[in-house]
Order: structure tokens, then C-alpha cells, then sequence
């Protein structure tokens, strides 16, 4: 169990519980814990303090590994939302190889998941028949390309050259 502080800046929004600075959840309420409001009127809650109330603790642990691709910025905000729903943390990363400047909401992203929720991450994306559940092909080996395309090369040499021995 956590060790409570008195003094602590971190507070479990349900049971109002306060622990320690190095604590991330309520180990009675299983919430995230967030900042202590010090001014006692205010009482409203953020945006990211509601979709941080929704992460289960149990699916964001671990490195992090791919689970969808895509498009733009806007459909991997959808993404992210139907992932958050099911409490699966998630985060968007640009596509490599892609030279649209980051400031721009175009390129296609990476929906990154922790491992302990990318199965979980899986089976929601299938469900919402964003991803397939056929296995992506087999990637095309760099060498078999490049010779592909010298050998395609060629035979367009080959007959230019034919042709013009014809004209001839």
C-alpha cells in the first residue's frame, strides 16, 4: 500500500486520500492521482483530469508498442479516444519517414500503446473495425526492389534499342 502523506500535493479525486510525490494511483481506488487543488472554492475539474480518471492502471505499463496507424492527426485523435474509453492510455508519434513539418496536423501517425494494454488496445480497434484482422503482407525486401527495377530498366533499354536498329 502507499504510504500516506498529510503534506502531499497529490490527491486521489474519490476518497480524497493524499500520498506521496513518487505514487501515480490510489491503491484502494485504483484512480490517478492528481494535483491538490490548494484553492478550496474552485472545485472544477480539467479536461485531462477526467481523461486521466479513465486510464486503468492495470493497461499502462510497459514499453511502448504500435497497435494502429493513422492517416492524420484527427483520425489518430479518434483512435486515441475509443482507446481512452476502454482505459487503455495512448499516444500518437509521426510516421517515420514522412517530411511534412510537425506543426502541421497532416501525415500519417503511429498509435502508440504500453504493452500490458496493447491486446486489449487490439480488441477494441477490431471491434470498431478500424484495424483488420488479417495480418499486414510481407514487406517488400529493399534488394528484391532494386533489382526489380534494374531489371525493368534494362528490358526498356533493350527495346528502345531494338527499336531503333528497326527505324534504321
Amino acid at each position: 500500500m502507499a504510504e500516506r502523506v498529510h503534506g502531499s500535493s497529490l490527491v486521489c479525486p474519490q476518497c480524497a486520500s493524499r500520498f506521496a510525490g513518487d505514487a501515480r494511483f490510489c491503491p484502494d481506488c485504483k484512480l490517478p492521482l492528481v494535483l491538490e487543488d490548494h484553492d478550496e472554492g474552485a472545485g472544477y475539474e480539467t479536461e485531462r483530469h477526467r481523461r486521466l480518471r479513465k486510464v486503468k492502471p492495470q493497461l499502462s505499463e510497459g514499453e511502448l508498442v504500435k497497435v494502429a496507424w493513422a492517416r492524420n492527426e484527427s483520425e489518430g485523435e479518434f483512435i486515441q479516444a475509443l482507446l481512452l474509453e476502454e482505459g487503455v492510455p495512448s499516444l500518437l508519434r509521426r510516421s517515420a519517414g514522412f517530411d511534412v513539418p510537425d506543426f502541421l496536423a497532416g501525415g500519417p501517425r503511429d498509435v502508440m500503446v504500453p504493452v500490458s494494454g496493447a491486446q486489449t488496445a487490439r480488441e477494441v480497434l477490431l471491434q470498431a473495425d478500424v484495424v483488420s484482422s488479417q495480418p499486414a503482407g510481407r514487406p517488400v525486401d529493399p534488394r528484391r526492389l532494386l533489382l526489380g527495377l534494374l531489371v525493368a530498366l534494362a528490358v526498356g533499354a533493350l527495346v528502345v534499342w531494338l527499336l531503333s536498329l528497326a527505324v534504321h
